[in-house]
């Protein structure tokens, strides 16, 4: 018989040695004869309690007790009785004599008089913590009582234990025993090892060994007892040491008492039922009880009540007790949110909790949900994200960023949804900086120039301005390769007043990264440009951006007339106007909310202050996004890129061994060759060619523009500002031909006072005076040919002047 109860409370092994757990320091009290340790794993170091009782021999009747407890342990599972991982018995040696071991191994818990002295809770806060332990144990009674037809016998404040997450559960199974009701004249003991049992804990008939009135009694007789020691232990804050003092009702809650009387009637059969207990008890309709039983049902769940919970758990959570909110449902929220059972609005309140640790806590308990929520297919709990990530971004560490976070942000670049777009490109603010530089340049910032010429205006804004705050992240190469062409061509020629505003600023906060030469024949140019801008804000800033980039040229002739030649940087750069909180600007631009809108022109009175810049929606409804009615919008914006060249969806792709972007496509401006002096005065003498002029008139219109914008040597070339712009707002009606930005315009001869007809119908008053035939020339002829496509009803389209010999059908002329 030793043997068969051997083998069933028996282990891996037979010794102390075999004992996969390390032995640690003991708790202060614990039940009975036991020894309550902590310990840990001896494979991963995972923590555990280890609970010791000894005897002198194996027959020692704690040892059998003991014995019992640990099969009663092993066999009933409940949510809110201890957890039963290992056991072994082993002779161990005390000295001289051999005692006999058990050990029982547990998932870690601490006896429940030192957790409350821990807590030290007070007022509403401890009642409501003791209504949830309470509700715990009056379950796990039940269970035994009313379903498993168990009694346990000894239900006090020993034989509850608390868990790291501060949950209560049962425990001390060694008095445990079937009820046997069916034997009622039987006058044997019921409860084998009742003998373990203090007498201040035995109720009136258990401690008469009437076991012919507990027969007749309810199964839970004797443990409503134990409940009702269990309530007044916790609440008096002593351990009960004789029966009497349970008339001492000082202590009870006013709204306990009622159920505290009941539970420790004299008569048997009256007393409560510890499942009424649960349901009927005003006691437990808190706050507390009622947030983690929601929680502990999720999935039983609405999604309208669950949205609904969630919006309120973030001010709830700051009226219930801080540390059972840390280690109670913060882990619910954690794994509610990591198995989809939690609604987008529950990362509110997870980060609010979250900021309640410390950082240690933080990278451990919270970071590592964040970065499974991340892959969601969820639009809801991306947006969730993406809009909070200003609040976790920081505890990432960069590998994490680089490997496992930016791949699945990126996805939002290319969303349908124009408001997950613009929450993706700001999150960049945060993420950006951790990023490597080969997914930087080989990634990052083909998704940004996509979202440089995206069809919404607030996106190309803050596009721009993200570039400004990112620069510094860049390495030299790929600044020199992109900054310039991303503000000049794109952000300055943009049809939306607030992002050639942002190009501007962006080329202030930038200035360190352009060499001289880019200044003078780059930057300069295509500022001077928005001098005559539309918008008043833009010609204010242009203004400004031109007189620091002025000076910084004045300071490069002074050093090369002093003869200092060192190029090596523009380290001797006063701070530009708005440059110097580059990082406050481009956050209150990023952050902002409001509808685009109301930003269709940059309002602010501080030329250092940057704009609020137009966000894509004004709520939290992914699908729509603004519109921008007050400022023209153009289908593509790639029409004015001047020859950038396109980033087609190739590249979004992690293709690192192309390092093109979309911004290096363009030719350099200083490659164009300036017209000399001399061919200058060349051309003011040249007399009026009128048989070019009149070929010329008879091209189509488009090429006819083209070609005189070819004949005038122009510095813009494909850089002009577009015309969608200028055409929308001009500030004159001249003709396309005079308003091009010529700079040799001043010395050039006039143009003539009209374009629509051909040059050789002036008056002879107007014909030039270097020709000495122009006075007896035959007048030119009143009319024209018409095209022989004409005659053939192939369209009104005039044919292009052909040269070289041509073939002429004599059929149509003789007919």
């Amino acid at each position: 018989m030793f043997k068969f109860l051997k083998g069933v409370v028996g282990g891996s092994g037979t010794g102390i040695k075999d004992l996969p757990y390390n032995i640690g320091e003991p708790y202060h009290s614990s039940w009975g004869s036991w020894t309550h340790s902590r310990g840990t794993s001896k494979e991963d170091g995972s923590a555990v309690s280890i609970f010791i009782l000894s005897g002198s021999s194996s027959q020692d009747g704690h040892l059998i007790a003991g014995r019992n407890g640990v099969k009663r342990l092993r066999t009933v599972r409940h949510p809110n009785i201890l957890s039963f991982l290992h056991s072994t018995e082993a002779e161990v040696s005390d000295g001289s004599a051999m005692k006999c071991t058990i050990y029982i191994v547990t998932e870690p818990v601490m006896p429940l008089s030192e957790k409350i002295k821990e807590l030290n809770l007070s007022g509403t806060q401890r009642d409501e913590y003791f209504a949830w332990g309470l509700h715990q144990i009056s379950k796990a009674v039940s269970f035994l009582n009313n379903d498993c037809k168990l009694v346990h016998g000894n239900v006090c404040l020993d034989s509850v234990v608390v868990t790291p997450t501060l949950d209560w559960k049962l425990h001390a199974f060694d008095v445990l025993s079937e009820f046997d009701g069916n034997s009622e004249v039987s006058n044997s003991a019921m409860l084998q090892y009742e003998w373990l049992v203090g007498s201040q804990y035995k109720s009136m008939e258990l401690a008469k060994s009437d076991w012919q009135n507990i027969r007749k009694s309810p199964p839970w007789s004797i443990d409503s007892w134990g409940l009702g020691c269990l309530i007044y232990e916790i609440f008096s804050g002593t351990k009960l040491s004789k029966t009497e003092e349970l008339r001492n009702t000082s202590f009870i809650p006013k709204s306990l008492l009622p159920d505290y009387q009941r539970l420790l009637s004299s008569t048997p059969s009256r007393r409560l039922n510890p499942s009424k207990l649960i349901d009927n008890s005003e006691y437990f309709h808190n706050k507390l009880v009622e947030t983690i039983q929601f929680m502990e049902i999720l999935n039983l769940k609405d999604s309208v009540e669950k949205d609904s919970f969630f919006r309120k758990l973030p001010n709830l959570a700051e009226q219930l007790p801080r540390q059972i909110v840390l280690k109670k449902l913060l882990p619910l929220l954690s794994s509610a949110l990591e198995f989809g059972s939690a609604a987008a609005p529950a990362l509110t309140a997870l980060l609010k909790m979250g900021s309640w640790l410390s950082a240690e806590e933080f990278n451990m308990k919270v970071l590592p949900t964040i970065v499974k929520l991340f892959s969601s297919n969820d639009r809801a709990i991306r947006v969730a994200l993406l809009q909070h990530v200003d609040q976790f971004g920081e505890s990432l560490s960069s590998q994490i960023v680089d490997e496992q976070v930016f791949p699945h942000v990126a996805n939002g670049f290319a969303d349908t949804s124009a408001f997950l777009r613009e929450l993706t490109l700001k999150s960049m603010l945060v993420l950006a900086p951790k990023l490597s530089q080969r997914t930087m340049s080989g990634s990052l910032l083909k998704y940004l120039s996509k979202l440089q010429v995206d069809e919404e205006p607030a996106i190309r804004t803050n596009t721009t301005i993200l570039l400004g705050n990112i620069a510094s992240y860049l390495n030299d190469a790929t600044r020199k390769r992109v900054l310039i062409n991303a503000f000049t061509v794109r952000a300055l020629r943009d049809t939306f007043s607030p992002a050639r505003a942002a190009g501007i600023m962006a080329l202030n906060a930038t200035v360190q990264y352009y060499e001289m030469t880019e200044i003078a024949t780059r930057i300069l140019p295509n500022l001077v440009v928005l001098t005559i801008d539309p918008d008043g804000e833009v010609r204010t800033k242009a203004f400004e951006a031109i007189d620091q980039f002025m000076l910084i040229a004045k300071q490069h002739h002074e050093k090369l007339v002093t003869g200092d030649t060192n190029e090596s940087g523009l380290s001797g750069i006063p701070s530009v106007s708005g440059n110097s909180s580059l990082l406050g600007w481009a956050m209150s631009s990023l952050t902002s909310k409001g509808k685009a809108s109301e930003h269709g022109s940059l309002t602010s009175a501080n030329a250092s202050t940057v704009p609020v810049l137009a966000t894509s929606t004004s709520s939290s409804d992914v699908s729509s996004f603004a519109n921008v009615s007050d400022q023209p919008r153009p289908s593509s914006p790639t029409s004015t890129d001047g020859g950038w060249g396109e980033v087609d969806s190739g590249l979004l792709h992690e293709d690192h061994d192309n390092d093109k972007e979309g911004w290096d496509d363009i030719e350099p401006l200083e490659e164009k060759k300036l017209p000399s002096l001399a061919s200058i005065q060349a051309a003011q003498q040249r007399p009026v060619v009128h048989q070019k002029a009149q070929s010329t008139s008879s091209l189509p219109p488009k090429v006819a523009s083209k070609s005189s914008k070819e004949a005038d040597d122009d510095l813009w070339g494909a850089d002009a500002v577009p015309e969608s712009r200028t055409a929308s707002n001009s500030l004159n009606t001249k003709s396309a031909a005079q308003q091009d930005d010529n700079l040799w315009g001043s010395i050039a001869v006039a143009p003539p006072k009209s374009t629509s007809k051909p040059l050789n119908k002036k008056t002879t008053a107007s014909l030039d005076d270097n020709d000495p035939w122009a006075a007896i020339a035959a007048p030119p002829p009143t009319t024209r040919a018409k095209p022989l496509s004409l005659g053939r009803g192939r369209g009104t389209k005039p044919a292009t002047a052909k040269l070289g010999a041509q073939r002429i059908d004599r059929s149509s002329s003789g007919s």
